[in-house]
């Protein structure tokens, strides 16, 4: 549906209209087409319209200006989060980037914004128009449609698929500093796309990508957040990021942009965090090393040298441990392993201990006011039997329930709406580990469990979650 909206019509058409709003579409739609506008161009407008306004949470302001593909939108780079990455290539004085694998063109966006010189390669012909147009204010910037793997062996000259490195470390192209690649994760076939998770599935994989970087050059590669330890290379820095506490992707860096004495890090920012400025700036993207935590609220970074598994030591306490303070820390903390060094740097002085080796969650006997967990105050530490935390919400007057889980079995939808039957209206659910149902105002009071597993026990903990 974009591209009748690339014609001289549709493109003023498109950029004569402001804002979406579903309620309103229909009657638009029916004045655009009496306006004698053709139904597939209206259509397409709507569209358009539709994404711009989702995408305001992404790229701000500047989607307004743009143009998406619903599967590039979904996929695309924050535009806080592409401006971190572009400051990597800056701060390393790369002067120009090939964005392989562009997609509508976020980061190469963020590039082109730092007056680098940006070639974006996209395969996709639809996807590779959108890119065009979104980088159409920076003359610095140029798209090519072509296979980017394909595109780089005519490059260098091989003709082949692949960056060649046998024999020499020469780069693919002197023109061409780094590279920034952003390989496509999902499949499509005949029944629809899905996602694969095997690195060399990739598209390209994730072996182009070290030969690549085998040649020397300064490469980044943004990959799904679930990537396993296993698969990271030797050599390169792999860094997590969250935004407003959701994991969004892992970063590998490689030569010039690796920080020196970074193995592995965790990037937590909030969604209008800023890009640069301030200590986040080093933390995140700048080429210097990255002590503990820096940035303060947003951004803020952990870090460490060593590889993964060798995290330092701190005290397991199981049940007994579990008093005082509970503190689930940021996915970007847990994925990158660094749980341990998180304890170690921030809650020693306060008696920071694991409950079990195995889950994430970690005690404390003191408030500690960090950007890389979520605090709790321990209320009441019960049995997890369903029966008994029925009778716990009828007497204590539970009208809404949060319910966070964390190494147990368990829906929590399924189990709130079975512990609230019968205590009058529940709300929906929440998504993912957290349930939220509740009833009307003055119907009762507002209650939090969290679900864990400490041994082989599994226990149910009422919590306060922490002012932030």
């Amino acid at each position: 549906m974009l591209m009748p909206v690339l014609t001289p019509e549709g493109w003023a058409l498109l950029n004569s209209l402001e804002g979406y709003r579903e309620s309103e579409a229909l009657a638009l739609s029916t004045r655009l087409r009496g306006e004698g506008h053709a139904p597939e161009l209206v259509s397409a407008v709507l569209t358009q319209l539709k994404f711009r306004s989702k995408a305001a949470a992404k790229f701000g302001p500047f989607a307004g200006h743009m143009v998406f593909t619903r599967a590039g939108l979904e996929q695309a780079t924050r535009m806080n989060v592409a401006a971190l990455h572009a400051g990597r290539f800056a701060a390393a004085g790369v002067a120009s980037v090939a964005d392989l694998g562009c997609g509508i063109g976020a980061d190469s966006m963020a590039l082109a914004a730092l007056d680098l010189e940006v070639t974006a390669v996209e395969r996709d012909e639809t996807v590779a128009a959108a890119a065009t147009i979104n980088l159409m204010p920076f003359p610095n910037a140029s798209v090519v449609c072509a296979d980017a793997e394909e595109w780089l062996g005519a490059l260098d000259g091989s003709g082949g698929a692949n960056p060649d490195t046998s024999g020499t470390s020469a780069r693919p192209s002197a023109r061409l500093e780094g590279f920034w690649l952003d390989p496509a994760r999902r499949v499509v076939s005949s029944s629809g796309s899905s996602r694969v998770f095997d690195p060399e599935a990739f598209s390209p994989p994730l072996s182009f990508v070290e030969r690549l970087a085998d040649t020397g050059a300064p490469v980044g590669v943004k990959l799904g957040p679930a990537l396993p330890h296993a698969s990271v290379p030797a050599g390169c820095e792999a860094q997590w990021v969250s935004v407003d506490g959701s994991l969004t992707e892992a970063v590998l860096w490689f030569n010039a942009l690796a920080r020196p004495g970074v193995r592995r890090s965790a990037l937590v920012l909030g969604g209008g965090s800023a890009a640069t400025g301030g200590g986040g700036e080093s933390a995140a993207g700048g080429a210097g090393p990255a002590s503990g935590a820096e940035g303060g609220r947003s951004p803020a970074e952990l870090s460490s040298a060593e590889n993964f598994g060798d995290s330092p030591a701190v005290p397991v306490a199981g049940l007994e441990g579990l008093t005082d303070y509970l503190y689930e820390p940021d996915p970007a903390v847990i994925r990158a392993g660094l749980v341990a060094d998180l304890i170690e740097r921030e809650f020693t002085a306060v008696g920071g201990r694991l409950l079990d080796e195995h889950i994430a969650y970690f005690c404390a006997d003191d408030a500690v006011d960090t950007p890389f967990a979520t605090g709790y105050r321990v209320l009441e530490v019960m049995p997890y039997k369903v029966k008994g935390l029925r009778r716990w919400v009828k007497e204590t007057g539970v009208g809404r329930l949060d319910i966070k889980k964390r190494g147990v079995d368990v829906t929590p939808e399924e189990l709130r709406r079975l512990l609230m039957t019968g205590q009058g209206k529940g709300g929906k659910g929440g998504k993912g580990g957290k349930a939220t149902g509740g009833a009307g105002k003055g119907a009762g009071r507002h209650a939090t469990l969290v679900l864990t597993r400490i041994g082989e026990e599994r226990v149910a903990v009422e919590v306060e979650p922490l002012p932030r």
